[in-house]
Formats: C-alpha cells, sequence, structure tokens
C-alpha cells in the first residue's frame, strides 16, 4: 500500500470513528491491521444504541466516505440492524447492538 492511500485509509477510519461517536456510539475501537491482515488495513468496531441509529451511523460513514472520494464496497446486516459492516476495502467498519458485540468481543 502506498504512503499515500495508507494516509488516506487512516484518515477515513478515525473520521468514521468520530462520526459514530458524534452519533453516541460506545466502546469504539480503530484498529491498525497493516501486517496483520491480508483483508484490510483498518477495523472501525462501534457498538450502538438501537436499529435505527445504527442505521443512522452506518448512512453517515457512508456519505464520508464518498466525500472522501472512496467507495464503498460491501454492505450487509443493515436491514437487521443488529451488526452492520460496511467494506471499504482498506478500512471494515463494524458496528454492532449490545448483545452482539458482547457474543463477538
Amino acid at each position: 500500500m502506498t504512503d499515500k492511500r495508507n494516509a488516506q485509509a487512516r484518515r477515513f477510519a478515525l473520521a468514521a470513528a468520530e462520526v459514530a461517536a458524534g452519533r453516541h456510539c460506545s466502546d469504539i475501537v480503530v484498529l491498525d491491521l497493516r501486517g496483520k491482515s491480508p483483508a484490510t488495513d483498518y477495523f472501525v468496531i462501534a457498538t450502538g444504541t438501537s436499529d435505527r441509529q445504527m442505521r443512522t451511523v452506518a448512512d453517515e460513514i457512508s456519505e464520508s466516505a464518498r466525500e472522501c472520494g472512496l467507495q464503498r464496497f460491501g454492505r450487509a446486516g443493515y436491514e437487521q440492524g443488529r451488526w452492520i459492516l460496511l467494506d471499504f476495502i482498506d478500512v471494515v467498519i463494524h458496528i454492532f447492538d449490545g448483545t452482539n458485540r458482547d457474543y463477538y468481543d
């Protein structure tokens, strides 16, 4: 990964965490997986309070990505609102409800 691409991924991961914090998610973690995972460079993990709030956070993170010129390559769990996964290749976002966060901790 180039330095420029890595810097963009890091900025986006931190921006996604800020969106989650601004929408009152808890237990927000940004994990730097460079050199540890062949799949992605950063995980952002957050716990939401309701399915509606979690979808709002996912929507705002997706909008933030578009503004940064990043494309979302996948989204899962959005309709159920228990564990929403957003895949931006270099950054993967996980937004859990409390029950699933505890289970997958």
